[in-house]
């Protein structure tokens, strides 16, 4: 069985009346139905208009288009034509079983779950059941109950969930596939985001503090007392448009994922250096042998020159101390500012990106970044271990920041795998252990009772060799293993001759059908009668 999905619609294709194609199905399912019962009805013996065609096509007609919502009510009018087919006189067999077959088979391809079809199929048989017990109908009416009506409910249901497994399979094989090319697209567009993070980065922390220099040499030409007042203005003018180009540029960074590679050549020393001589007043030392890991090293340039550009926009004139003390396998980095000589700086709303980045840079390394005022002041310090790995996760923004993923830990994709397989495994047991029960408990009976009707079979040719006042002892090589035990009230309640002792025979093997009974009657050892007493 092959599942089968419709294709989409094309972009701007329009399908006319969407509800006409299920109404169409339903109507011809239904005319399927129909004529199956009409054909049927026409060679039935004993016939009944109501019983056996007006009640069972009404119950159908609603059945059918109520299946596609209430598959499980729909089986339960499904049943009901089988149900009054268990009141016939001459058979309980009719056509609407393979209607109750179908129906059965949409409840599985329709229902998602197992439960609720699980209990209509229930109590479909125990309506079934019921009926025979209130009805008190012969034997061949119990084995059909208890075969013919189980086997047109439980195969099919179990035919249509198979049918849905595998329809919602290649569903799902489908969706996977939509799922992983938009991951593609999704990884492409983050390698771009990252890449341009990188840039970003690099423009913060070098473009920016270059730009914080030029402000502040602009800062300084601006008090040279051989410039004209028309050249100080120029020169003010120059001093705010560099640094509204540090502002603009420092609003453009946003927070920074990954370490970008792209690290330039110089050192903390030259980087000291040029500020030195651009006028900063800096004092910094340096002790220990420095860390072999470049990760750690470039680390270390990034907080001092962010440290340094802040104490320069924000501080100007202000004196920093630079403090790096390298142990065996530890960097500590320290950046202090004093207050500035025109008093403390005016407080920051917003911005601080650098630092942001500078942070997620030292976390992913495995170390810590501390940013605050400090003695009127204010002060950056890092400290970063020399074993830092570059495959380091960032920081959760909702947990600690020294969270870090245990190579121990069940990836969350193993863990949901076991989980969907495991409900699969009992759902899968639930769908069967039910199938399982009915036939534990239907099997023997209908087996002890196809026993029954089978071998108390006395052929018509050798009833009629039988003659009456042949010795019981005589007959006995003729007659069946064993009598039919389960004749029917009316022909156990017909006359007998006196104190006569009557077995019951059935004509042919038959099992879905009423055939005819034949009694022996025996008085004093003898056959005193024998007659057809009919079904």
């Amino acid at each position: 069985m092959t599942a089968r999905t419709e294709p989409p619609a094309l972009p701007g294709e329009l399908r006319p009346w969407p509800w006409l194609r299920p109404v169409v199905a339903d109507i011809a399912l239904w005319a399927v139905f129909a004529t199956a019962g009409a054909l049927w009805f026409g060679d039935t013996r004993t016939p009944s208009a109501t019983r056996d065609l007006l009640i069972p096509l009404l119950a159908l007609a609603v059945a059918v288009p109520l299946s596609r919502r209430r598959p499980g009510a729909a089986v339960l009018l499904a049943n009901v034509p089988c149900a009054l087919g268990l009141a016939g006189a001459a058979s309980p067999a009719n056509v609407y079983a393979l209607t109750l077959a179908c129906m059965s088979f949409l409840l599985g391809a329709r229902s998602a779950t197992a439960r609720t079809p699980l209990l209509v199929l229930a109590g479909c048989l125990t309506v079934d059941l019921a009926v025979c017990a209130v009805l008190r109908v012969p034997a061949v009416w119990w084995f059909y109950a208890m075969t013919m009506l189980p086997a047109a409910l439980l195969p099919p249901w179990l035919a249509g969930r198979y049918r849905r497994g595998r329809r919602e399979l290649v569903e799902g094989g489908w969706q996977l596939a939509r799922n992983l090319e938009e991951r593609q697209h999704l990884a492409a567009e983050r390698a771009r985001l990252t890449e341009r993070a990188a840039i970003a980065a690099d423009m913060h922390d070098s473009l920016g503090h270059v730009l914080s220099l030029v402000a502040l040499r602009a800062g300084a030409l601006e008090l040279s007392p051989s410039l004209t007042a028309q050249d100080r203005d120029d020169v003010a003018e120059l001093r705010r448009a560099i640094s509204d180009a540090v502002d603009r540029l420092r609003e453009t960074v946003t927070v920074l994922r990954a370490d970008p590679h792209g690290d330039a050549a110089d050192t903390v020393e030259e980087l000291l250096g040029r500020a030195v001589a651009s006028g900063v007043p800096v004092r910094w030392e340096r002790g220990g042998p420095p860390p072999r890991s470049p990760l750690v090293e470039r680390a270390v340039y990034r907080v001092v020159q962010e440290a340094l550009t802040n104490a320069t926009k924000h501080a100007p004139g202000s004196a920093v101390r630079v403090t790096i003390a390298h142990t065996g396998d530890t960097t500590r980095v320290r950046v202090v500012n004093t207050e500035p000589p025109d008093g403390p700086p005016p407080l920051v709303v917003g911005g601080n990106h650098g630092l942001a980045g500078l942070r997620e840079r030292v976390a992913v390394l495995g170390g810590t970044l501390r940013a605050g005022p400090y003695a009127g002041g204010f002060e950056v310090a890092a400290t970063l271990p020399h074993r830092a790995s570059a495959q380091a996760a960032p920081p959760d923004p909702d947990g600690p920041a020294d969270r870090t993923p245990s190579a121990d830990a069940v990836p969350e994709s193993v863990r949901r795998r076991a989980r969907v397989r495991r409900i699969a495994r009992w759902r899968f047991a639930a769908v069967f252990a039910f199938p399982a029960a009915a036939a534990a408990v239907f099997l023997p009976s209908a087996a002890y009772l196809a026993y029954q009707l089978t071998g108390s079979v006395l052929p018509p040719s050798r009833y009629e060799g039988l003659r009456v006042g042949t010795p019981r002892a005589d007959l006995t090589p003729v007659l069946p293993a064993r009598p039919f035990r389960y004749a029917p009230e009316a022909a156990r309640s017909a006359p007998a001759p006196p104190g006569a002792t009557c077995d019951f025979y059935r004509s042919n093997g038959n099992l879905l059908e009423e055939v005819d009974l034949y009694r022996l009657c025996y008085s004093g050892g003898r056959l005193v009668a024998k007659d057809t007493v009919g079904p």
